[in-house]
C-alpha cells in the first residue's frame, strides 16, 4: 500500500521538490516495487509525487490504467512521443530539484537504473535531478514485523544447515574416506526443501583453494573431494517459501581434523577480528544515536585486514542489503567499489562478511547485521564463529 503522507514526509527531509518514479518495461526494479507497478507493462510510465500537494501520472493510451491504484486523480494519457516530453514537462512544472532512481556519474550502479536520456530530458526542463537513494531505502529495504520474524526463522534454519553439513561431512569420511563438495551441497539444499524454504541459487561449498575464490561455483565440472586435512567453506542463504519473506545468509569455515593448523587459525582470527570491528562501529553509531553510512562501516572492518597486511587479498566489498534478494536494495556496506553514501537505517538487514583469499585457501566470516524499530543491533544466525570449526571424522 502507497503511503502518501510517508513518502511525501520522507521527500521533505531529503530536501527534495518531489519524487519522479518511472520505469520502461521492467528496468526499474526499484520504482516497480516502491508503487506496485507491474514489470510487464509495454510502455513508459511516469508517477510524481511532489512534496506536497496530489502526485500526478503519465501513462501510454494502451494501458491507462496502470497508475490507478496509486494515489492522485490528476492523470495524462499520451500516444505521440512529443505528447509524452510536453507530459513530462507539465509533471515536474515548478520542481526544481527532483528525485530520481539516478547516481551521478554511476558512482552506485544499485540506485542507478533510469537511463541517461530520460534525465537528459527532465533536466530540459529545468529541474536537478538527484540520487532516491534513501527513498528507496525506507519503502523497499524497510522490513515489517512479519519480515523481520521470517528472517529470523530464516536465520535458525540456515545455521542449523551448518550443523547438518558438518556433520554429513563427518559421517561420509568415515564411511567412505571422503565426500564431494557437490554432495555437501545437495546435502544442504535437502536440508532447505525439508524446512520449507526456498533460495535463488545453491549454497556454496569449497574446499582447499576453491575456498580462496570469493564467487566460487560448485558444479560438477569442478567437483573436489572433502577429506581428512581438508579446510571448507560454506557460504548459504535461503529464506521461508512464502510471499514478501527475507533471506538470511552467512559463511563459515572449518577443518577436518581434530587440530586446527597455525595457517588456518592465523587468517580466520584475522577475518574475525574485522568482522567484529564492523559489527562495533555499527553497534557504537546507533548506541549514539550518531549517522552512519554505509563506507564507514566498510572502513572500519578493511582497516583491520589491511594493518595486518592482507589488504590486496580483501577483494570484494564488506557486505550488502538484504531484503526480499539476497542482495536488496538498501544500503551497502561498501567503500571499495562504490562510496556507499547511503545511510544505515532501522529495520534494515546488512551482511558483514570480510574475506582473505590466498591461492591455497581462503577465509570469510558471515554475519547478518539487522537494526529493529528501536536501534537495537542484532547478529542474527546464532554466535559469530569465534575459531575454525573442526570436523572429527
Amino acid at each position: 500500500m502507497f503511503n502518501l503522507s510517508a513518502v511525501q514526509s520522507a521527500i521533505r527531509e531529503a530536501g527534495f521538490d518531489g519524487w519522479l518514479l518511472y520505469d520502461f518495461r521492467g528496468q526499474n526494479v526499484l520504482a516497480q516495487r516502491v508503487t506496485d507497478v507491474s514489470p510487464k507493462l509495454s510502455r513508459r510510465w511516469f508517477y510524481f509525487v511532489p512534496v506536497s500537494g496530489e502526485p500526478k501520472k503519465l501513462v501510454h493510451a494502451i494501458e491507462p490504467g496502470s497508475l490507478d491504484h496509486l494515489p492522485g486523480s490528476q492523470k495524462t494519457i499520451y500516444r505521440r512521443w512529443q505528447e509524452l516530453e510536453a507530459g513530462v514537462s507539465g509533471l515536474v512544472s515548478g520542481a526544481k530539484r527532483v528525485a530520481m532512481e539516478y547516481s551521478e556519474r554511476n558512482a552506485n550502479p544499485y540506485i542507478g537504473r533510469v537511463d541517461a536520456g530520460t534525465v537528459e530530458l527532465i533536466r530540459s526542463f529545468g529541474c536537478t535531478v538527484g540520487a532516491s537513494g534513501d527513498l528507496i531505502q525506507q519503502f523497499e529495504a524497510v522490513w515489517d514485523d512479519e519480515q523481520e520474524k521470517s528472517h529470523f526463522a530464516a536465520a535458525k534454519l540456515c545455521r542449523d544447515a551448518y550443523d547438518v553439513a558438518f556433520g554429513f561431512i563427518a559421517d561420509e569420511i568415515k564411511a567412505k574416506g571422503k565426500v564431494m563438495e557437490t554432495a555437501v551441497q545437495a546435502r544442504i539444499m535437502k536440508h532447505f526443501t525439508d524446512n520449507a524454504m526456498t533460495t535463488y541459487s545453491p549454497p556454496i561449498v569449497g574446499v582447499g583453494p576453491h575456498s580462496g575464490d570469493p564467487h566460487f561455483d560448485t558444479a560438477p565440472a569442478t567437483d573436489m573431494p572433502i577429506q581428512r586435512g581438508s579446510f571448507v567453506l560454506i557460504d548459504l542463504w535461503a529464506k521461508l517459501d512464502k510471499p514478501r519473506t527475507v533471506y538470511a545468509d552467512y559463511t563459515r569455515v572449518a577443518y577436518v581434523g581434530d587440530k586446527v593448523p597455525d595457517e588456518y587459525t592465523k587468517i580466520f582470527n584475522i577475518v574475525a577480528s574485522a568482522r567484529d570491528a564492523g559489527i562495533q562501529k555499527v553497534k557504537d553509531a546507533f548506541a549514539a544515536n550518531k549517522l552512519l553510512l554505509g563506507w564507514e562501516v566498510d572502513n572500519a572492518t578493511r582497516a583491520v585486514i589491511e594493518n595486518a597486511g592482507y589488504g590486496e587479498f580483501f577483494t570484494h566489498r564488506t557486505g550488502h542489503n538484504i531484503g526480499q534478494e539476497v542482495h536488496g536494495n538498501g544500503a551497502h556496506i561498501d567503500g571499495l567499489e562504490t562510496r556507499e553514501d547511503r545511510r544505515i537505517i532501522r529495520r534494515t538487514c546488512f551482511s558483514i562478511e570480510p574475506g582473505i583469499y590466498l591461492p591455497e585457501f581462503g577465509v570469510r566470516s558471515e554475519v547478518d547485521v539487522y537494526i529493529d524499530a528501536t536501534g537495537k543491533v542484532h547478529v542474527t544466525g546464532g554466535e559469530p564463529q569465534t575459531e575454525v570449526h573442526k570436523i572429527i571424522a
